[in-house]
């Protein structure tokens, strides 16, 4: 781990800063914020107007002097002082008023698999002006282990793959460590653009902008599995004429549009596996691989890694909260570490 568990016992709340979502788990308290990384802006007086799923509503929809921004991109801070301010308002002042009543606000949060150290650093300067005194970092991928119940502190193999926004991680672990991993840059909104080109290279149509999570629109039924609806109806913009217009696509075209983002998360696991030593892959055999993160619950995805790689594959119970409740499991204190103390000459 990044960090000891007995550092983390000591924090009193953690983040899990994700491309789509931000959760915030408080210890004692639980998941207190579970809302989307969105924030809307007055651009002429620089006042916040709304954050979470109400400034999410408002994207595409706003007039020219409100804009709609996403401090947080990949995982990654990418605006400190928009990111602060959105934290404060999803937090809300009683909760932040309870927090800064501890004598030394100790806070932890997770970061992307191989973040850089100007990733990690906007992390903590973050969270920092929220009041933390001290900023513990955990590894996505070792937070999502935690969270979802897999033995990661014993010597035998186990696989998780974070299906996230922005990127999918994907991780073999061992002894509470990372044996291998591989972050590839393809997630749900590869995906949710890939649909969208789709339709607008085959059919001239342009998705509004809420209706850019058209997962459901294209892969209602049986998903990635050939057993779906054999078409759907989609309302969109067209290009051309820039009038509303529906038209009825082909849902088996849309799939074959689709594999092709998803080509590269198949590459990236066999990677992992290629890099893994034999021992753990043959346990691998047996616990399989699971799949974490909003992205997992896209239809017929699971089967798809079934086929493809021939072991078992889980999707977690509640996917996209494991990364924040395996922080929340690591600052109550209920992970026991294995312990590995030097033999006696």
């Amino acid at each position: 781990m990044t960090v000891s568990l007995e550092q983390l016992r000591r924090c009193h709340f953690a983040v899990d800063l994700g491309a789509a979502r931000t959760r915030m788990y408080v210890k004692g308290a639980g998941l207190v914020v579970d809302q989307p990384s969105v924030a809307a802006v007055n651009t002429r007086t620089g006042a916040l107007i709304a954050v979470g799923e109400f400034a999410e509503k408002m994207t595409g929809r706003t007039p020219s002097y409100i804009r709609v921004v996403r401090p947080i991109s990949g995982g990654t801070v990418v605006d400190i002082e928009m990111a602060q301010r959105m934290l404060r308002h999803l937090l809300g002042d009683r909760m932040r008023r309870a927090l800064r009543r501890k004598p030394r606000l100790r806070a932890a949060a997770c970061t992307p698999h191989g973040a850089d150290p100007l990733a990690q650093r906007a992390t903590i300067e973050t969270l920092v002006g929220l009041g933390a005194r001290r900023v513990e970092l955990v590894d996505t991928l070792i937070a999502a282990a935690v969270g979802c119940g897999l033995p990661v502190e014993r010597p035998e193999a186990t696989m998780i793959m974070v299906c996230g926004a922005a990127a999918t991680q994907v991780a073999v672990l061992s002894l509470g460590s990372i044996v291998t991993a591989e972050r590839i840059p393809v997630g749900g909104e590869a995906v949710d653009r890939a649909i969208v080109q789709h339709l607008r290279h085959e059919h001239e149509l342009m998705l509004p902008s809420q209706a850019v999570r058209p997962l459901q629109l294209a892969l209602s039924g049986n998903g990635l599995t050939p057993h779906g609806p054999l078409s759907t109806e989609i309302h969109g913009l067209d290009v051309s004429t820039g009038l509303a217009r529906s038209v009825r696509i082909d849902t088996s075209a849309v799939r074959d549009a689709i594999q092709t983002p998803l080509t590269s998360v198949l590459d990236g696991i066999g990677k992992v596996l290629r890099d893994c030593p034999p021992d753990l892959v043959a346990d691998l055999a047996d616990s399989g691989l699971t799949m974490v993160g909003g992205s997992a619950l896209l239809p017929g995805f699971d089967q798809m890694l079934r086929r493809a790689t021939g072991m078992p594959v889980h999707i977690a119970e509640q996917p996209g909260i494991c990364a924040a409740q395996g922080l929340g499991a690591m600052l109550e204190g209920r992970i026991e570490p294995l312990m590995l103390n030097p033999l006696a000459a």
